[in-house]
């Protein structure tokens, strides 16, 4: 696995964690337990911070990365994920922070200071413009995306269950290391 240090900084892996061997994490990078990071995911905390809370899955190809501080905003935009989510194939998180038990779906886009609350599913392929707000409860989807209709109880249920499928998954691919 290519795990780097960037200005003297390095990531830091909680317990438990799998980060596939084609996957970079470059920097300011801190996983919680359980996290698995799957083939070719760059998570670059290199001008900001990264963190990704327990049992958080990154798939396929997904992307993560934050904004440098500037004049207009000294802080700049690093990227929070929380506990329980599934980032699906390809995604891209620049700069937003995620609450917990939350899918983003195939191929989204997830922009600059999006804040997403707790249980929501944002729909494959759709773009989250900058400084959007994403309720809690609610299914997302489009370009840009439009909040489209409530999440029914199965659907609240499946974003635990889909995070802890990806802990088993993780941990069937650590016992064959």
């Amino acid at each position: 696995m290519m795990i780097r240090a960037y200005k003297g900084i390095s990531p830091a892996l909680g317990k438990g964690t799998y980060i596939d061997s084609s996957s970079v994490l470059i920097g300011d990078v801190v996983l919680g337990d359980d996290v698995s990071i799957w083939p070719l995911v760059a998570a670059r905390g290199d001008v900001n911070f990264i963190r990704i809370g327990n049992r958080t899955n990154i798939q396929d190809g997904s992307i993560l990365h934050l904004s440098r501080s500037s004049k207009s905003k000294p802080e700049g935009s690093p990227l929070i994920i929380g506990d329980d989510v599934t980032v699906g194939h390809k995604v891209m998180l620049h700069g937003c922070t995620l609450g917990n038990r939350i899918l983003v779906g195939m191929g989204a886009i997830v922009m600059d200071d999006v804040i997403v609350e707790d249980d929501v599913i944002i729909g494959a392929g759709s773009l989250v413009p900058p400084g959007k707000h994403l309720q809690s409860g609610y299914l997302y989807v489009g370009s840009p995306v439009k909040q489209a209709r409530p999440l029914n109880e199965d659907e609240k249920s499946f974003l635990k269950e889909s995070a802890a499928n990806y802990v088993l998954l993780k941990n069937d691919y650590l016992a064959q290391d």
